[in-house]
């Protein structure tokens, strides 16, 4: 239901707890702050869930899910540009899920920099696909080395990763190999690592091309990563 118009009172005269509802993508729907969070606390299987640009979605609706609702099954969460939350509530919420997720999105969010996702990579040790920052200019400048290596030293398992931040934003030295090389030796899986074109596109790109592995590193220009790769029957979706 991506980018519908969705009416509030529509939505929460279903009967969703009499549903057996997996996946769901309600992103760019305006609904309100209340009609999210009845949504989310009635729905019981919900393993897969996409509600990023949501004005609605703020601090309550996330601590009434977690505390209401049953995002135990949850194994993918995409909260793109949902600026009303958090980084404490995020955070709190990785804590006591993020074992579980298998692909997290907390893309287009200023707010959100490399120290929240360092603080919360050690929980994310079976997540497949991560998405973080946004190709907004930002004052704050991200520590791109410390980061990479931080993800490599927790999330093994890894198949895609896309880092948003503008070029300008990221902040890496010449001793910034090191860390490539320890993300490209670790995460033996990594089928695609998502970049904005840049000084430190062309670097981590070589870097694994001289390793032969010449069609992992791309631009965020050709190829975006989200979490339809988790969904049940994505095989499925597939076409010539």
């Amino acid at each position: 239901m991506h980018q519908t118009s969705l009416l509030s009172e529509h939505v929460m005269a279903v009967e969703w707890e009499k549903t057996q509802l997996q996946e769901l993508d309600i992103s760019a729907t305006d609904l309100s702050t209340e009609c999210l969070t009845d949504l989310l606390t009635r729905l019981t299987s919900l393993r897969w869930l996409s509600c990023g640009q949501q004005d609605g979605f703020n601090d309550s609706v996330l601590k009434t899910f977690s505390e209401q609702g049953n995002p135990r099954n949850l194994i993918a969460l995409d909260l793109d540009s949902s600026d009303n939350l958090s980084e404490d509530a995020l955070y709190k919420f990785i804590c006591k899920y993020g074992a579980q997720f298998r692909g997290l999105s907390l893309s287009g969010m200023p707010h959100i920099t490399d120290q929240l996702w360092s603080s919360v990579l050690p929980l994310l040790k079976n997540a497949r696909i991560l998405i973080m920052g946004t190709a907004d200019r930002m004052s704050t400048k991200i520590h791109v080395d410390q980061l990479v290596d931080a993800i490599a030293g927790n999330c093994s398992l890894l198949e895609r990763l896309e880092l948003r931040w503008d070029p300008e934003t990221l902040r890496f030295s010449d001793k910034g190999q090191k860390a490539i090389d320890t993300i490209r030796v670790r995460c033996l899986k990594l089928r695609c690592l998502g970049l904005t074109d840049g000084r430190y596109y062309e670097i981590v790109k070589a870097n694994f091309e001289r390793a032969d592995r010449t069609t992992v590193v791309r631009t965020t220009t050709n190829c975006r990563v989200n979490n339809c790769y988790l969904l049940n029957y994505y095989k499925e979706l597939l076409f010539n």
